[in-house]
């Protein structure tokens, strides 16, 4: 379980760094500086929150195996995070869209669906081969 999870994240990981190269080149080759500087933010504490909801999740498995109490997987944590990430966008609104930054704040969830689609198109077309 803790393999699967762990090369999910890595998958995303990598999905998410192409994502934010992108963004900064559009930062830095448009006019539309502050819907870029909005995905980058928005993407960036979307990766923080599934970082530590992965964190989290083979924390809560270890404990559950283990037979001992688990603790809750931070969902408080993440709300703080996307709080703080729209507090920004309108405290600045000169520097980030608030709609870009919602926006990159859903990324990570978005990109981990594609790679589950992905990934169970690629386990269906290798069993067909078989």
């Amino acid at each position: 379980m803790n393999e699967d999870l762990t090369a999910i994240f890595m998958r995303g990981l990598k999905y998410i760094f192409f994502l934010l190269s992108f963004y900064v080149l559009g930062w830095g080759f448009t006019p539309y500086q502050t819907v870029f500087a909005g995905l980058v933010l928005g993407t960036t504490l979307s990766l923080f929150n599934f970082w530590t909801l992965v964190k989290k999740t083979i924390r809560f498995g270890e404990a559950v195996a283990q037979g001992q109490k688990a603790k809750g997987l931070g969902m408080l944590v993440r709300l703080a995070t996307a709080a703080l990430a729209v507090t920004i966008a309108m405290r600045y609104p000169e520097f980030f869209d608030l709609i870009s930054v919602i926006i990159g704040l859903m990324t990570f969830y978005i990109v981990i669906m594609i790679d589950l689609l992905l990934q169970s198109i690629l386990k269906r077309n290798n069993g067909e081969e078989r």
